[in-house]
């Protein structure tokens, strides 16, 4: 793991950002703080943070937009969504502009910080642990070390969630997997209904990233009533 570990919060009410400070800073996280959406996004762009955990509600604009910007801006890092409500829409447009997770308010720190050490360890420590540096997946050429998908040395870019999907799938080309050994594989936690949710999107966005025609996707296969494989 990173050996210094630096966490954005954005989030605008500053009771809720000291809790999350506090909390962080025990587990030995380097942290910034920031409570609007202009200053999260030039906080993001000049120190690239390891982890941003982004509240929707901001007083500027909404988390959604930092997202979308974070990501048009090339930036990789993992995003948690965090929601004021238990809103089943809020959570498909977080992860349509680029979340990797979320978490509805009121949650459990603990819970906040399980899913921030999964998705730190799946974006920096075990993709390069074992296996292959470099995987394909049809015509697509996966440099795990790099982090890096290209075809035909077109670069294609990701989120990480995405690319450890993409990995995930190359790793195991033909086998057929359910959604909750997708999200036990590579968000690491057990499923859901919600939860489950989150991996149609995420195969959706990564169709739309790598397919030929994602109406009609040739890669990732969806086998009715099972779960998705890898056509390789």
């Amino acid at each position: 793991m990173l050996k210094e570990t630096r966490i954005l919060v954005v989030e605008d009410d500053p009771a809720v950002a000291r809790s999350l400070t506090d909390a962080l800073e025990r587990e030995a996280y380097l942290v910034e703080w920031r409570n609007t959406a202009a200053s999260a996004v030039t906080e993001a762009r000049e120190n690239n943070p390891h982890l941003v955990l982004l509240d929707v509600r901001l007083p500027d604009g909404s988390g959604f937009d930092v997202c979308r910007q974070m990501r048009e801006d090339g930036l990789r890092m993992p995003v948690i969504i965090l929601t004021v409500q238990d809103d089943e829409v809020d959570k498909v447009v977080g992860l349509e502009v680029g979340a990797d997770d979320y978490l509805t308010k009121p949650y459990r720190l603990r819970e906040l910080l399980a899913r921030v050490r999964a998705q730190l360890r799946r974006a920096y420590g075990s993709l390069a642990a074992t296996g292959a540096d470099v995987l394909y997946a049809g015509d697509l050429v996966i440099d795990r070390s790099r982090g890096t998908v290209t075809r035909r040395d077109e670069d294609i870019v990701l989120t990480p969630t995405e690319f450890r999907l993409l990995v995930h799938f190359a790793q195991h080309p033909g086998q057929v997997f359910g959604r909750d050994q997708l999200l036990e594989a590579v968000w690491g936690y057990s499923a859901d209904v919600s939860d489950e949710k989150t991996v149609n999107v995420h195969i959706r966005r990564l169709r739309e990233k790598i397919e030929r025609d994602p109406a009609e996707p040739e890669l990732i296969a969806t086998v009715r009533g099972l779960g998705y494989k890898l056509n390789n």
